[in-house]
């Protein structure tokens, strides 16, 4: 077991990976309601972050840190970030008359300090020579000779060397927030933007929708060399196709409902199940109606439990599921009459699954017409016995469950 030094390295670690992800998708968000679709972000590419906005790049470095922590010119925090940019300066990794270097972190910047020196331009605290004075010094000053300091030190004194030194030009390119959300706080504002995006009731379920999208794309990205960037275009298409799936007129149907499969021989025991094999459904059209079962039991249950129903909602639905039911059974029992043969009553009543299988098409909401939820509806009503093909399917269940239940 990891002693607790190593687990707390790995949850840091891990909150910083969140962190990134979340702050990502913020920025994400806030690029879609400027209406341009002219961006792009990845994630762990050139940087935390990365974002190319036409002819602009932008690379951001994200600092989490404990409420009270201060920025000071010797913090490694500081340090590490300009090791990293002094080296892609000097590898021509990056231009720097062409990028924008952000360091946004969640601790304070001192006055005085060289982080508070580099405050974005807009600020009156801007001092880039002073920021550059206080670095030459506090490096100087150091007395570490172990740890990461000695190696940000390198990289940043390699800068000076040269024809063409690079030092001013990077500290030029440097913009520093202080004092920037923690996880929790880009969080809280992620579930504002999507209340404003689909309103408060709806804003829990369609954020845990968005982040899924999100998450696996920018993963896709990750594990892919030079794998593409999240795009405007991109984005714009997968959040306005959430908006619509969370209309007033509309439910959202999850991606990974439609790899459910079926397994039949766990769904043996069911009265759905049951149902169709009174009328001599096939095998393989018994998988069929069992994958739509598990689909719909699946998807209406998200919608329950995430409070996307209105009150009576379900109730309403199913009661017209079994409306136009009831009209079709009471048509085929009054076609039959008392003397017909099983074979007369098989052959009817798979007229009647027919018709379920084929065009009972009654969508929850009009937006909502998702095949599936209907046909694992009638199959969820079928199962408790509120609808059935065979003319006596009633009787015959429960004839067939009395020895099971007086067991």
């Amino acid at each position: 077991m990891a002693d607790t030094g190593e687990q707390y390295e790995a949850s840091a670690s891990a909150l910083g990976y969140l962190f990134q992800f979340a702050k990502a998708l913020h920025i994400c968000i806030e690029q879609w309601m400027s209406a341009d679709t002219d961006w792009s972000v990845a994630v762990e590419a050139a940087d935390d972050i990365e974002i190319h906005q036409g002819s602009d790049r932008r690379l951001i470095q994200l600092k989490q840190r404990a409420e009270g922590v201060r920025m000071t010119d010797l913090s490694e925090d500081l340090w590490k970030t300009l090791r990293i940019w002094a080296e892609a300066a000097k590898a021509s990794r990056i231009t720097l008359t062409e990028t924008k270097l952000f360091l946004l972190t969640t601790a304070e910047l001192p006055e005085g300090s060289a982080a508070f020196s580099l405050q974005p331009r807009s600020s009156q605290h801007r001092d880039e020579d002073r920021a550059l004075h206080l670095l030459r010094e506090a490096r100087k000053a150091s007395k570490a000779t172990k740890g990461s300091l000695p190696k940000c030190f390198e990289a940043f004194d390699d800068l000076g060397l040269g024809d063409r030194p690079l030092q001013r030009p990077l500290i030029s390119r440097i913009e520093v927030l202080g004092g920037t959300q923690d996880i929790t706080e880009v969080r809280t504002a992620l579930k504002g933007l999507a209340a404003f995006a689909v309103g408060h009731d709806a804003a829990k379920a369609f954020l845990a929708r968005l982040e899924g999208w999100f998450y696996n794309r920018v993963i896709e990205q990750m594990q892919t060399p030079g794998g593409s960037p999240v795009t405007g275009i991109q984005f714009d298409e997968a959040l306005s196709d959430l908006q619509r799936q969370f209309r007033y007129d509309n439910l959202p149907i999850d991606h990974d409902i439609y790899d459910m499969s079926s397994d039949v021989s766990e769904a043996a025991e069911k009265n759905f199940v049951r149902q169709l094999g009174l009328i001599g459904v096939g095998s393989e059209r018994v998988g069929l109606a069992v994958r739509d079962y598990v689909r719909a039991f699946t998807q209406r249950s998200r919608w329950s439990a995430e409070n996307l129903l209105r009150a009576g909602e379900l109730g309403k639905f199913e009661r017209k599921l079994v409306e136009e039911w009831q009209s079709r059974f009471a048509e085929m029992a009054e076609e039959l009459g008392p003397e017909a043969t099983e074979e007369e009553k098989k052959k009817e009543a798979r007229l009647i699954y027919r018709w379920v299988d084929r065009e009972a098409r009654f969508p929850i909401r009009t937006g909502c017409d998702e095949v599936f939820v209907t046909k694992g509806s009638y199959h969820m009503l079928a199962d408790e016995l509120r609808v059935g093909w065979h003319p006596d399917f009633s009787a015959r269940l429960i004839a067939l469950l009395e020895p099971a239940r007086t067991r």
